[in-house]
């Protein structure tokens, strides 16, 4: 099977130690909708990342995750996908 890549809004919010913590992800079609979903949740919530990966699911090789872009309070990449 041919690799697929996926696009992803993560938000991050403070929990009650005050850390960031990563919130529900939310998968979207295209690295502009992941982007513009990641605007909004970074909003609403301490800070957002949209995100892309590129793999193949069947035997569950992927990439290293590819940064879009972030918005607000995130954790650093290696904390996000070390």
């Amino acid at each position: 099977m041919a690799d697929i890549t996926y696009y992803v809004a993560l938000p991050f919010l403070l929990n009650e130690e005050g850390e960031l913590v990563p919130g529900e992800a939310q998968d979207r079609q295209s690295a502009h909708a992941a982007i513009r979903t990641a605007e909004e949740m970074a909003r609403n919530h301490g800070g957002a990342v949209a995100f892309s990966r590129t793999g193949d699911p069947n035997i569950g090789e992927f990439a290293d995750a590819v940064v879009l872009r972030a918005f607000g309070t995130v954790p650093s990449l290696d904390e996000m996908f070390g």
